[in-house]
């Protein structure tokens, strides 16, 4: 059997014309010369090399769509009739509301969590409402490479930014429900460190935090974009992308003027940083006041994952998040989505075995967030458990933004009189359908009320997660997520017992 999907896709809108295929190609079994069916082949037949990329992209999410060998469905949760650990063992203490979901990151700035989860990277689609729902669900967020390109006030003088006015708003969007829990975290890529991002989110927009992006699951490496005419291209060549073909060569301006000028293309940096670069780059970032540092790291060679751990212990960085396939959002390429990096579930065995390897040897290691398709209470607690004490959070990116962008799209439809027919057994306004919305009047009074539905549906999404975990634990007899290991895991298949 092939583990891969056939040429067929959601996010390229594909399909094959035929149910007969061939496995190891993906193709129609037989394919026949009249078809004008978009299959991968048929697309690229008239699209080229756009086609890398999806072409469903915009107000959408995107993920690889291959099955995996692997994956956290080959565990059962383990469970004890037995005792209580982290209370006292006794009725009114060992109860699921009595379950630590709290947890503390960072050596010199401790940043505390209300539940082991962090928002992962995102600068698009319902961002505002992302952001204000990890505040009030008191999370960490990271706000997505290249927001810069996103902003239209964006100011330039001798190759460094001097006005980002939309960083601030992002920024806000999490500050101003902040309740002492969780940190918003600006990313950063090659061309944003090059043009003083770190420098501008500390001094002048107040960031205490920067996230240093070696690369993500579904896109090792920068994007490719195709750009529409000269003009464009020279804008983002002056932005300090490499643009190919060179747009300020005379050469290609005169073959543009005539028609004969092959496709633009901006084309991301690839990080090339090293430990003697981090060295001076973090100091120097900490000497403004940056306070927390982040890496964002993928399933790349073992090597190369074990080298980003040892930088970040050596350089006392907060917390490495690792992202495995499988997941996604980003602008990447189909095939990279798919066919790129270790599947989460064998990275993160991989990151707990090279931790387990350096804990001899250093005295201070990040905090380990681990990402990469999660959605659900019960793969967050088996990645918990898995990592025995070394992982600290679990990133929900694609679910937590499909959260924002669904609540968003209910309120709208309340606001308009249009209750969708699943929810009308529970009322016809926000304050009667968003169950959730109590704890929140808990938390910040009965200004909650007009909270934007988006928010309070990351809010009510996260607190699912959180509550689900606390069930688990405690059918482990375990009251506090700290205390949570491989031994709450029950292998189904001997690949999955091999991880333990």
């Amino acid at each position: 059997m092939s583990y891969s999907p056939n040429l067929t896709s959601g996010f390229a809108a594909t399909n094959n014309r035929s149910s007969h295929l061939t496995t190891t190609s993906g193709m129609c079994s037989m394919c026949v010369e009249g078809c004008a069916t978009p299959c991968e082949i048929g697309l690229a037949a008239v699209l080229g090399a756009q086609t890398v990329y999806p072409t469903t992209t915009g107000a959408n999410q995107i993920a690889s769509e291959k099955v995996y060998p692997l994956d956290y469905s080959h565990f059962n949760i383990n469970g004890r009739v037995f005792g209580a650990k982290g209370v006292e063992p006794t009725y009114e203490q060992a109860t699921v509301f009595n379950v630590n979901t709290q947890r503390q990151y960072g050596k010199v700035h401790p940043v505390k969590l209300a539940m082991p989860i962090v928002l992962p990277a995102l600068i698009k689609l319902n961002w505002k409402d992302y952001f204000a729902g990890a505040a009030m669900a008191g999370v960490t967020c990271m706000v997505g490479e290249d927001a810069k390109s996103k902003d239209p006030g964006l100011k330039i003088e001798n190759g460094r930014i001097v006005d980002f006015p939309f960083l601030g708003e992002i920024l806000d969007s999490f500050n101003k429900y902040y309740r002492g829990y969780g940190q918003i975290v600006p990313q950063c890529n090659v061309e944003d460190d090059l043009l003083g991002v770190p420098e501008i989110a500390i001094t002048k927009y107040g960031a205490k935090a920067i996230e240093f992006k070696f690369g993500q699951s579904a896109k090792g490496t920068q994007p490719v974009n195709r750009l529409p005419d000269l003009e464009t291209a020279l804008k983002k060549q002056q932005m300090g992308f490499i643009v190919h073909p060179d747009p300020s060569d005379p050469a290609v301006q005169q073959a543009y003027a005539n028609r004969t000028c092959p496709n633009f293309y901006m084309y991301g940096r690839l990080p090339l940083w090293d430990e003697e670069f981090f060295r001076l780059r973090i100091a120097q970032l900490r000497a403004l006041g940056l306070e927390n540092v982040y890496f964002k790291m993928a399933g790349y060679d073992p090597a190369d994952m074990e080298r980003v751990l040892r930088i970040a212990a050596e350089n006392q960085v907060d917390m490495v998040t690792f992202d495995g396939a499988s997941g996604g959002s980003g602008y990447s390429p189909c095939a990279m989505m798919n066919e790129w990096c270790q599947p989460t579930v064998t990275m993160e065995a991989q990151v707990v075995s090279i931790l387990e390897k350096l804990q001899d040897q250093y005295d201070y290691l990040p905090a380990i967030n681990i990402t990469g398709g999660f959605a659900g209470e019960a793969d967050v607690f088996k990645a918990l458990a898995l990592g025995g004490g070394k992982v600290t959070t679990v990133g929900l990116c694609r679910a937590a933004m499909a959260a924002a962008m669904n609540a968003a799209a209910v309120g709208k439809l309340i606001e308009s009189g249009n209750v969708p027919a699943h929810l009308q057994k529970y009322g016809t306004t926000v304050q009667e359908i968003f169950a959730d919305l109590p704890d929140l009047r808990a938390l910040y009074g009965t200004q909650a009320d007009s909270f934007s539905p988006g928010a309070i549906g990351v809010f009510s999404y996260l607190r699912k997660i959180a509550f689900g975990v606390q069930h688990f634990a405690a059918l482990n007899r375990k009251f506090d997520i700290a205390l949570l290991g491989k031994e709450d895991l029950i292998p189904l298949t001997q690949a999955a017992k091999d991880l333990l």
